[in-house]
């Protein structure tokens, strides 16, 4: 029996409250993290992440404190990450109650960063966000809140970052985040032909349609998607629905 396609409501936070901007800026306050973690345990998300996006060191206690609060609702896994740069960032963030954590532009100027995660938690427990953008027939991988570019192919570092001993890979389109047009399906595609570990798609959701694509010719293993959960665009329990009569495996509440 395949394994269900999962849904993962993203909450980006500065801190403590949740934002949601388009292509990376232009950040607006969208709810209370702890309100909505609980809503979409009770809606049927089969896992939640929590980033924080500020990052910024003075925010690091009130992360952990909005971590702590967060998994006290949560029956499914927590993944949270944004500023991980040290195996010792790693362990307060599991220590405050998250199930795995995600590592981007710290583990891309230190890829040995990753290898240390693995070797504490398990690979399982190690998430390696990307954010690409398209450039011309490849993807270029970015950093810093997808401003600044790495100079990295996207699709060679999502394998580097496997072999280091990432369990799975995150990856988000700079060009398609916000926009709600649709994910990026050929980026999605060509990391999942990439690599062993499954994939999550994040990027441009809107339509039930984005997502049944994006598991089909994506060959995504999971969708993220904010904004549109937020606001109530798209239900979780309808979006699975939807999915499943399209002969997608998912998981559906009883």
């Amino acid at each position: 029996m395949p394994l269900a396609r999962r849904i993962i409501p993203c909450l980006d936070t500065d801190g403590s409250r949740v934002v949601k901007g388009i292509n990376f800026v232009g950040l607006q306050y969208a709810g209370d993290p702890v309100e909505l973690a609980a809503r979409y345990n009770a809606e049927g998300a089969d896992e939640l992440v929590v980033l924080d996006i500020a990052a910024s060191r003075d925010r690091r206690p009130t992360f952990l404190e909005t971590i702590r609060r967060v998994a006290a609702e949560l029956a499914i896994p927590l993944t949270a990450g944004g500023g991980i740069r040290t195996l010792e960032d790693a362990r307060a963030v599991v220590r405050a109650g998250a199930d795995k954590i995600t590592v981007n532009t710290a583990a891309v100027e230190r890829p040995q960063l990753i290898a240390e995660l693995a070797n504490e938690f398990g690979s399982q427990a190690v998430v390696l966000a990307i954010d690409a953008k398209r450039e011309s027939d490849s993807w270029d991988v970015r950093v810093r809140g997808g401003r600044e570019s790495a100079n990295r192919n996207a699709t060679q570092w999502a394998q580097e970052g496997v072999t280091l001993g990432a369990g799975e890979i995150l990856i988000t389109s700079v060009d398609r985040d916000g926009t709600q047009c649709g994910f990026d399906v050929q980026l999605t595609s060509a990391i999942a032909q990439s690599v062993s570990v499954p994939v999550i798609a994040s990027g441009g959701a809107k339509t039930p349609a984005h997502f049944a694509e994006v598991f089909t010719t994506g060959a995504a293993d999971a969708a993220l998607a904010a904004s549109i959960f937020h606001q109530r665009t798209q239900p979780i329990g309808a979006l699975k629905e939807f999915l499943a009569s399209q002969g997608i495996p998912v998981r559906l509440n009883q």
